[in-house]
Formats: structure tokens, C-alpha cells, sequence
């Protein structure tokens, strides 16, 4: 899932990863935000990647989804900033996680990507 050249994508691998990866925080936004605002209160959490600010060869699908969560979260930061809630985008670096292992077909090619990382 996400490892083509940008010139091959798959199209339904696409569309997967910007609802998982896009869609879905601006839904989650959606949802709980007008209830941190009613309160008074809330911290919206995007969780983003270090792919959401450095690109690399066969992760431009990933890379994209993950810059678009920053952009949003920036936006929404400056949506809000006249209001208490607080808005954070958290961007990890390179971890092995079971999406590794789905992203790239088998736990023995995502544990070979990590090898090397202490």
C-alpha cells in the first residue's frame, strides 16, 4: 500500500490512505471541536510523521497525506486561535508499527526497512 512510483499509484490504494489518512482527522475535527469550543475547552491532536515534512522515493501517496495533515492542523490552528482550544500535530519519526508491516506486504520486509534503526 503507498510504495509505487508517484506514476503508478494505484488509484484504490489512493483513495484508501487519503480517507484513512485525510478525511478522517478533518472528520474527527469536525466532530469533536464545536464540543471543545462549547466547553470552553480541548486539545485537538493530529497525529502526523516526519513523511508530513521530508518526502522520499516510493512514499509520495504517504508523504502527501501526511503533509496535508500538517497543513490542516496549521490551518486549524490559526481557525482557532481566538478560542482556548489548543491544536498540536505530532509527526513521528521512523518507527516499525503493524502499518509497516501492512504498507509493505510482510512483517520480514518491514523488519528489514527498520534493521539498522537504534
Amino acid at each position: 500500500l503507498g510504495v509505487s512510483p508517484a506514476e503508478a499509484n494505484d488509484m484504490a490504494s489512493v483513495t484508501t490512505m487519503l480517507t484513512t489518512n485525510v478525511a478522517a482527522v478533518m472528520a474527527f475535527t469536525r466532530a469533536f471541536v464545536p464540543g471543545f469550543k462549547q466547553r470552553g475547552k480541548g486539545h485537538l491532536i493530529n497525529v502526523g510523521s516526519i513523511a508530513g515534512h521530508e518526502a522520499y522515493a516510493g512514499g509520495s501517496v504517504y508523504c502527501a497525506t501526511k503533509h496535508a495533515v500538517d497543513a490542516f492542523t496549521t490551518a486549524a490552528r490559526h481557525d482557532l486561535i481566538a478560542t482556548p482550544v489548543r491544536v498540536t500535530a505530532i509527526s513521528p519519526g521512523i518507527v516499525n508499527t503493524e502499518f509497516s508491516t501492512v504498507r509493505l506486504g510482510s512483517k520480514e520486509k518491514a523488519d528489514a526497512v527498520y534493521a539498522d534503526v537504534e
